[in-house]
């Protein structure tokens, strides 16, 4: 048996965090003094904390591994490992991502000397958006959702015989915009107007383009809308994007083209 400032050493983990995963019923010890209150774990013990310590690297939450570790099904919790690494792996590209605008609005910012450089290089036009006839899905949603919602569509174009276009777009109706739960939907064009679900008509926009990953989408949105404020317009409808290149087209992130429209009407 061990007392809980060896098992404390060994496992390097602190005394309070053990006291912790004792309340929480994560790693109880094995043996409490009825007249000390002393700890004492057994050896085996070590590989337990040691599995945990493990999960909580992997990014899991106590309450996560509080599951976990109860698990007896091989394939369950294979699955589950594997749908961590596959979470983990788009924060390491999502990381790739900001350290590459990082690093571009470094070099922007030194070569300027204006730290908002970067939200100045937008040119805002007046244009007729394009007809669009499409499979569309409209959900509460959240931005990490539009893969799951995407693959719908896709699977509906196999079964309903249809041909896509290539353009892919979404439409945003709330007022307030909520990463993780908003009014959104989301549409595919097709050629075959008979079997789309939306008809999207043309309408004067405020337009601009965005080159570059998602998570900076909303600096075209503040250009767009501050350009609409300044030049006697308002906003006459839900905006919406157009996907004109994307990771589907093998492209790294610095070099995806989203176009962000605007209905506008003058005032």
């Amino acid at each position: 048996m061990l007392q809980i400032g060896e098992f404390s050493r060994i496992c390097q983990v602190s005394v309070k965090t053990l006291h912790h995963y004792d309340k929480i019923g994560l790693l109880t010890p094995a043996e409490v003094d009825r007249f000390t209150g002393y700890r004492y774990y057994e050896t085996e013990q070590i590989d337990t904390m040691n599995y945990i310590q493990r999960l909580k690297r992997y990014g899991f939450s106590l309450e996560d591994i509080q599951h976990l570790i109860t698990i007896s099904d091989d394939k369950e919790l294979a699955d589950t490992l594997r749908r961590q690494r596959d979470k983990l792996k788009c924060e390491q590209q999502e990381m790739a991502i900001i350290l590459n605008e990082l690093q571009t609005h470094i070099s922007l910012f030194e070569r300027t000397g204006d730290i908002m450089t970067y939200q100045k290089g937008y040119t805002i036009e007046i244009k007729n958006s394009p007809e669009m006839i499409a499979l569309a899905t409209r959900n509460k949603m959240g931005v990490d959702e539009f893969g799951k919602y995407y693959g719908t569509l896709f699977e509906r174009v196999t079964k309903e015989h249809v041909t896509p276009t290539g353009l892919r777009g979404s439409r945003y109706y709330d007022d307030e915009f909520d990463c993780k739960s908003s009014d959104i939907e989301l549409f595919m064009c097709i050629k075959e107007k008979d079997k789309a679900d939306i008809s999207i008509e043309p309408c004067e926009c405020a337009m601009t383009v965005h080159h570059g990953g998602y998570s900076t989408l909303s600096e075209a949105y503040g250009a767009v809308v501050s350009w609409i404020a300044e030049n006697g317009y308002e906003i006459a409808g839900a905006p919406f994007e157009l996907y004109i290149k994307t990771q589907f087209d093998s492209l790294s992130s610095e070099d995806w083209e989203t176009e962000v429209y605007f209905p506008v009407r003058k005032k």
